[in-house]
């Protein structure tokens, strides 16, 4: 027997992804549905010790009629019995303390004829609102197994299992239609069942309704269908509200017999209570500004005694490295180019990890939520709404996945403009150059006793980010137009406390995936960095250390060899391609060795501050052992002036380049698959690397 498909459905903030996690454990992948860009989670989940399933997360959806590309997938799959994912099983899982708005999705599935199972989820939540589900009493009158769980501890698990075995071996299917459309058109359905070989009305339905949307319709397909509509006079968006209505009237009478409501009408719950602060047109903002501040505080803060100690044994295992070790082309490139490279990438562990623990925190607690509601507010009057908050706080983290998440915005317009702003938003990348940049010029004091100046620092820059996607988003807005309404639906769910396993687990999948990401990058380019640092043209590098030598006879033995070492890099390739940009970046207060670090960076932004290491590292003379990444920027000189190279109008003038700057392939091909075209990730190139050449040369101008 094949492994079966189990997919989970379900409203959003329902528990279908916390189901997810429980069945599937760390036995999780993602990949691309067949034949879309849309991203799914798939795992196994062992039944029983034959039978290992493949369990399919579905977007969530409040119905199968779709408004966006990831709801357009989930119709799709069940109404399409030879789609690659369609299940075997379907578990709807639905909120307990709203059975009534998240059964009419159950209706519509089961409707499909699909083999479902109905996982009562958020039972506790119902019992704290006073509200009890009968469950046997359910499942007599929808006619479908009927699962007590709670998503978020697993409890419910082994019926589960017995329900989805029983599905699989016998199926068990509702006798009648929740809504029957033949009730209303029967020559209509007919007519369709007839054409296109289907035994199910409400199938038929479908077809009419969505036949332009189906992918796995083809065109002539289509024109047989828009046949069928016209000679009927089929007026899709009447028959759908009669639907809507139709179901809400059967669904109130199962809800009325199956659940108790003990808690008097119109009296709120405590959390309905806490949005009216939380949501407050005043308040609510007041609080989320302050939220975020106690984030970046604590990121400088918590996490300096550990960035210390990593720096500090980096910098110590580099100098054991050199002192074991014979001196040679195979010690130089180990130390000064992968341990130097990588080690200045690997400091910053300790604030990626804080930033997506906290940030996890808001996300399990439901806080989030009520951010989007907020949000939205301010969104539409820059031509966005409340669903495009998730690809922007998405993209604090990483802009490749925040521009997947678009796919939730339904206008095309929406989608599109989301897109080309959420690379401002300043990502996880970009924390490494702006800690350590932010340590050179901004001092570690505090603000009226309780603020840290550098924390207040970095939350500028991270708001710097959002001023500038607002505002570009609005430009795009005046120049992209279109008729299409956008509007922003969202259920909130009820605050809950965070579950730490899972918080646990997404604060290690992000650090390990930036540090394997970015340390896979920045391996591969400090080697190539090495190369082109240590040889150069000809013998450009003998004669730039023999006229050091004959230039500086009486230099002490030391500065003697950090003088050559800093001339032969000048001298190598690498100081070759420095020079043929620096005149372009001259203006900005840059030289040709941070020209070196641009243009490495381009490959993934973090890669600048391991560059900058292997660069300085090789730049150095002997003496330098047990020296930190930090300690070599402070040490740099300007060669024009004498005094310190990073001054804060250089040091600004990088953090605003930065914080504009589209230094990322990544993104772009992310751009590219989202859009189907280079034209748009062309027009994100070229606006946002104006930007931050405009931006880092005013900055420089005005503050040296």
């Amino acid at each position: 027997m094949s492994s079966p498909v189990i997919a989970l459905v379900g409203n959003p903030n329902a528990g279908k992804s916390s189901l997810f996690n429980q069945l599937t454990g760390l036995r999780q992948k993602t990949g691309n549905f067949p034949g879309v860009t849309v991203d799914k989670k798939f795992g196994t989940w062992s039944i029983d010790s034959q039978t290992v399933a493949t369990v399919v997360d579905l977007p969530g959806v409040y119905s199968i009629y779709p408004k966006s590309l990831d709801e357009q997938l989930v119709t799709d799959i069940l109404a399409n019995p030879d789609h690659a994912d369609y299940p075997d099983v379907a578990i709807v899982v639905v909120d307990a303390s709203n059975l009534h708005r998240n059964l009419l999705l159950f209706t519509q599935v089961a409707d499909l004829r699909v083999p479902v199972i109905l996982a009562l989820n958020m039972l506790d939540v119902a019992h704290k609102q006073a509200k009890e589900v009968n469950a046997v009493k359910l499942a007599m009158r929808l006619g479908v197994p009927v699962v007590r769980i709670n998503a978020r501890t697993g409890e419910g698990l082994d019926t589960l299992k017995k329900a989805v075995t029983s599905q699989i071996e016998e199926p068990t299917l509702p006798g009648k239609l929740f809504f029957d459309p033949a009730d209303e058109a029967p020559d209509l359905i007919g007519d369709t069942k007839q054409q296109y070989g289907l035994d199910n009305n409400y199938l038929a339905l479908q077809y009419l309704i969505q036949h332009d949307g189906f992918t796995f319709l083809n065109r002539q397909q289509q024109i047989g269908l828009d046949a069928i509509i016209d000679k009927h006079q089929f007026n899709e968006q009447t028959f759908q509200a009669g639907e809507t209505i139709t179901r809400y009237k059967r669904i109130a009478a199962i809800v009325a017999e199956t659940m108790t409501n003990q808690r008097p009408i119109g009296q709120p719950t405590w959390s309905q209570k806490l949005d009216r602060v939380l949501l407050h047109p005043i308040w609510g903002y007041a609080i989320f500004g302050f939220i975020l501040l106690l984030i970046f505080q604590a990121i400088f803060a918590w996490a300096q005694p550990f960035m210390d100690a990593i720096d500090t044994g980096v910098a110590w295992l580099n100098g054991q490295l050199k002192e074991s070790m014979p001196a040679g082309p195979l010690t130089d490139l180990l130390t000064d180019g992968v341990l130097a490279g990588v080690g200045g990438i690997l400091v910053f562990i300790p604030q990626i990890a804080f930033l997506f623990l906290l940030v996890s925190l808001l996300e399990e607690s439901g806080y989030m939520s009520r951010v989007m509601v907020i949000m939205d507010r301010i969104m539409r009057k820059f031509g966005l709404n409340g669903r495009s908050v998730v690809p922007l706080i998405s993209g604090v983290a990483c802009a490749v996945p925040a521009i997947m998440a678009t796919r939730s915005i339904g206008t095309r317009r929406d989608r599109l403009i989301t897109i080309l702003v959420t690379p401002l938003m300043s990502c996880s990348a970009r924390l490494p150059i702006y800690t350590i940049l932010i340590a050179l010029v901004v001092p570690s004091q505090r603000v009226l006793g309780l603020f840290n100046l550098q924390g207040l620092a970095l939350m500028g820059l991270y708001l710097l980010g959002l001023a500038s996607a607002l505002l570009a988003a609005y430009i795009l807005k005046l120049f992209l137009r279109t008729k299409e309404r956008s509007f922003f639906i969202m259920e909130l769910p009820t605050f809950k406390l965070p579950r730490w396993n899972h918080v646990g687990l997404t604060v290690w999948e992000s650090v390990r995936s930036f540090v394997w990401e970015a340390g896979r990058v920045i391996l591969a380019i400090s080697i190539i960095l090495w190369v082109l640092a240590s040889y150069g043209p000809g013998d450009a590098m003998e004669q730039a250390e023999a006229r050091v030598r004959q230039q500086n006879p009486t230099l002490a033995t030391d500065q003697l060899q950090n003088q050559i070492a800093s001339e032969r890099l000048e001298a190598s390739y690498a100081g070759v391609f420095g020079h043929v940009i620096e005149p372009t970046i001259r203006p900005l207060g840059y030289d040709w060795k941070i020209g070196i670090a641009l243009l490495s960076s381009f490959a993934a932004r973090e890669v600048f501050v391991g560059t900058m290491a292997t660069i300085y590292s090789i730049g150095n003379g002997a003496d330098d052992e047990g020296v930190t990444v930090r300690e070599r920027l402070l040490q740099e000189r300007n060669p024009n002036t004498g005094g310190p190279m990073y001054t804060p109008a250089l040091a600004w003038s990088l953090l605003i380049f930065y914080v504009f700057a589209m230094m990322c392939m990544s993104t772009l091909a992310a751009t590219k698959r989202e859009t189907k075209s280079w034209k748009w990730p062309g027009i994100q190139l070229l606006y946002m690397m104006s930007l931050a050449y405009l931006a880092a040369f005013a900055t420089y101008q005005f503050l040296k």
